[in-house]
């Protein structure tokens, strides 16, 4: 018969208290195997959540995990907002383009060229000295208007990809956010898979469509889910605060974005034209021709926006407008962004970063939003696994004294067992083993009870985490890994093997019972055989 046998039969006669005992150790395995998968779910998320798809964001100057905080993850409120010819800075030729139709700056220079036009015409007439001044005059401002127009941005040759983000409204408890398509049509979240946001439900807002003009929108999964939304609803984001006033402006939701485990599950997104054609979201600009023409008279608000409305609707109603027309977009010295998402080489992005942060005067900043996730989770994060890790393994400790104190009450009821053992040949390092072969037994028992109950545990939680980080855990999830350098043994093995870390609490217990179990086990060694026999 061999060693082990005994030490099962003995655990076998103690039945119950073998079971609590063994129960105790369980309960402990449990938590350390819960608490390691939990955490490798999460640290998935989080370094996930660092392949961005861009490597800078540009902000107001503020705190750099400020800005990471509420551009990323959209947790903190934005400190101030950068301006919109800051924006086009980095956009190319082209780009600022498209842009500058928009602006106060292209018509004052469309305006310089029909005035050089008349006085050339001037010229022509005979009204000479004056019409040549002015002509003068007026192409002079052209060639300034013009080339501060018609040019790369000072940082557009540097970037790959660059998209506004506006920030302050809610719809619900979730942030609105406004940006263009190039969210979800250019940018390749997952660097390594190449993976741009999908959709489950319908299509990305268009910057103007036919069917609802600027007032498009696409919502997070999780948004969805909790708001119980569907393409072809309309909503109105609430103004600055979760309890804001609500806008009038209505969006139609026009696409469901599939789950990612990132931030962006838990957004509403908004074409940003219709974000800035929202009501008190145009920045203030005071024509000072205005003010000369009525000095002392108060300027005229354009608060008509209920008539205007009301106009369309008993127009709508009449049946000779299928929807309200679409307001012209705001001029782009109104606009105002609250940061930028920027995706450019590594080298680029160094010289970008340096460049922008000594620039004083533009009043922004520019943060590599990886190294700050990573600081964050090995600031915040990091500690609070050590803090539970090292709780759970306190209570295995306690569990492993269980086992020591169980083993060792029953030496009083054992030594005739002990003495027998003697008698028929047993040496006493021989009965020393059964009882840390007993000591094992109960802890290996303990960890393969508590190993089931912990990924059944995480299995029953894992809709819930799935739901709130985008990974699914399963049965057969595990924590993070850990490799050992196989090929320092093998060079043959170039690549290192790693291991699911969990896997290193069957060594750990195996010698925390050796060790509980090296008391009974002196116990046992020091039994007086004829001592024993007689009682």
């Amino acid at each position: 018969m061999s060693l082990f046998t005994i030490a099962w039969r003995s655990i076998l006669q103690r039945g119950v208290a073998s079971a609590l005992t063994c129960l105790s150790m369980a309960l402990g395995v449990m938590l350390v195997v819960a608490v390691l998968t939990i955490h490798g779910v999460l640290s998935k998320s989080f370094y996930s959540n660092a392949s961005l798809g861009y490597n800078l964001i540009v902000g107001a100057k503020g705190g750099k995990e400020q800005l990471v905080l509420n551009t990323v993850f959209y947790l903190s409120a934005p400190v101030e907002n950068v301006s919109y010819d800051y924006y086009m800075e980095f956009l190319k030729r082209g780009d600022r383009a498209v842009l500058l139709k928009d602006s106060l700056k292209l018509r004052g220079h469309e305006q310089l060229w029909q005035t050089a036009e008349l006085a050339n015409f001037g010229i022509a007439a005979g009204v000479e000295q004056l019409a040549i001044e002015s002509a003068l005059t007026g192409e002079k401002q052209i060639d300034v208007t013009w080339n501060s127009l018609n040019r790369n941005g000072e940082y557009g040759s540097q970037c790959d990809l660059v998209i506004p983000v506006c920030l302050g409204d809610y719809y619900g408890r979730f942030r609105v956010v406004g940006t263009t398509p190039a969210m979800f049509n250019d940018l390749v979240w997952d660097l390594e898979n190449n993976r741009k946001y999908e959709f489950a439900q319908g299509r990305n807002f268009q910057h103007r469509s036919v069917e609802h003009g600027y007032f498009e929108a696409v919502v997070g999964s999780h948004v969805a889910r909790e708001m119980d939304l569907k393409v072809g609803d309309q909503f109105s984001p609430a103004h600055g605060a979760v309890d804001g006033h609500s806008h009038e402006r209505k969006f139609t939701i026009v696409g469901i974005l599939k789950g990612s485990g990132t931030p962006i599950d838990k957004g509403v997104y908004v074409n940003m034209e219709g974000f800035y054609l929202m009501e008190d979201h145009a920045k203030s600009v005071v024509d000072p021709r205005e003010a000369r023409k009525n000095p002392g008279e108060p300027r005229e608000q354009l608060s008509d926006e209920e008539e205007r409305q009301k106009f369309f609707n008993n127009q709508r109603k009449k049946g000779m407008l299928e929807r309200e027309p679409d307001p012209d977009p705001l001029p782009t010295e109104q606009r105002e962004v609250t940061a930028l998402l920027i995706k450019t080489e590594m080298k680029q992005g160094l010289y970008l970063e340096g460049a922008i942060n000594k620039d004083k005067k533009n009043g922004a900043q520019a943060v590599a939003p990886v190294a700050v996730i990573v600081g964050m989770f090995e600031f915040l994060v990091r500690p609070v696994q050590f803090t539970l890790l090292a709780l759970t393994s306190v209570i295995c400790v306690v569990s492993g004294i269980s086992i020591l104190v169980s083993i060792y009450n029953s030496m009083n009821d054992r030594r005739h067992e002990i003495a027998v053992m003697r008698a028929l040949g047993a040496d006493r390092y021989t009965v020393s083993r059964v009882i840390l072969y007993e000591a094992v037994l109960l802890s290996l028992g303990g960890c393969a009870i508590g190993w089931l109950f912990g990924h059944l545990a995480c299995l029953i939680a894992s809709p819930w985490i799935e739901i709130q980080t985008g990974f699914a855990i399963g049965f057969h999830g595990f924590g993070e890994p850990f490799f050992y350098p196989f090929e320092r043994v093998l060079p043959s093995l170039s690549e290192k093997v790693y291991f699911p870390v969990e896997w290193l609490i069957v060594p750990a217990l195996v010698v925390l019972s050796i060790i509980v179990g090296i008391w009974p086990a002196l116990s046992a060694y020091r039994t007086d055989v004829a001592q024993s026999l007689g009682k």
